[in-house]
């Protein structure tokens, strides 16, 4: 099991090489000048000069790259003289957009978006598996009818209308709750928790659609295997059955798709962070696109990319445990 998690984090790291390599330069070949960015319209072209030599913008792509990767590591130093700055590690580069350190505004949003990922994801994965399991053992009756009208419709509509439908019901017409206005749970959890209850239901109803569909059908495949026989026939009590092998077999796709849709989270739920007006990565995100801030875009590009590598590299390893056959392959 050791070498098996040693093997899988190596060929992460250079997996995540990989991608730091062609995400920079796919933003730094793009046709824009950076440089010419960084001020207003009327900015005159001695000073998208200086700011050019200033952020390194005057380099080449691949001396671009490498100061850029090595300000991971040991941060970066911008400028001389007195208009000098820097950003310490681990620096994704500097916003001429906002005038800050990517790394210093990705810490300053990354709480939100962690925090709206962590409870939807605990959300849906508790009404996922739990309906998906209630309409397994219930195969052909109404549990099992009402699951599949929730299934249906949770992966038919998108997420921006059943975000503005419950934004518009819950808040405007019926107003059962104030219109969200995000506060630290350190400052006033009372207001926190009124803020992200919708965004977090929004996002656990949508998700746990395709998880109820995947417990439910993975629990009846692992129902018909031949241990689930044997099991039977030793005289095991049905719930000893469901707990230590029927939900152990259907757990193993699970796994896959949770750890990837927490990592895609983590990177920035765009859509609804928009809608509810939650400050985090995503909405970040958007405002870039919009000023064409591509230092920002390559920094939230890249914690993206390093969350979906993590999880992959965790998925890998609980399948290992799930089915030892994984270890040995």
């Amino acid at each position: 099991m050791f070498m098996f998690i040693v093997r899988r984090i190596f060929f992460a790291l250079v997996l995540l090489l990989a991608v730091s390599f062609f995400t920079y330069m796919l933003f730094a070949m793009l046709p824009s000048d950076p440089a010419a960015l960084t001020c207003g319209k009327n900015c005159k072209p001695d000073v998208i000069a200086a700011n050019r030599v200033r952020l390194g913008y005057d380099k080449s792509l691949m001396e671009q790259y490498w100061l850029f990767l090595k300000g991971i590591f040991a941060g970066r130093d911008y400028g001389t003289g007195a208009a000098a700055f820097s950003c310490s590690a681990p620096s994704l580069g500097y916003s001429f957009g906002q005038h800050e350190c990517v790394t210093t505004l990705i810490a300053q949003t990354f709480p939100v978006t962690a925090y709206l990922s962590i409870g939807a994801f605990i959300l849906w994965m508790l009404i996922g598996v739990s309906t998906g399991a209630v309409a397994a053992l219930h195969k052909g009756k109404w549990q099992d009818r009402a699951a599949s009208i929730f299934t249906s419709i949770g992966v038919s509509l998108p997420t921006f209308y059943i975000g503005l439908l419950v934004l518009f019901s819950v808040v405007i017409w019926l107003r059962i709750l104030p219109f969200p206005s995000y506060e630290s749970p350190f400052d006033n959890f009372p207001t926190f928790l009124r803020t992200m209850i919708l965004p977090w239901l929004v996002l656990a109803v949508l998700s746990a659609a395709s998880y109820t569909r995947l417990t439910r059908n993975g629990m009846l495949e692992a129902m018909n295997e031949d241990f689930v026989r044997l099991g039977v026939a030793k005289g095991l009590t049905t719930r000893l059955i469901l707990r230590r092998y029927v939900m152990r077999q259907a757990l193993v796709p699970i796994v896959t798709i949770a750890g990837l849709d927490f990592a895609g989270l983590l990177g920035g739920a765009i859509i609804t962070e928009s809608v509810f007006s939650l400050p985090g990565m995503g909405k970040m995100s958007i405002r870039a696109v919009v000023e064409s801030d591509l230092p920002v875009l390559v920094g939230t590009t890249m914690v993206a990319a390093v969350f979906i590598v993590t999880a992959n590299v965790l998925v890998d390893i609980a399948y290992g445990y799930l089915d030892p056959r994984v270890r040995v392959k």
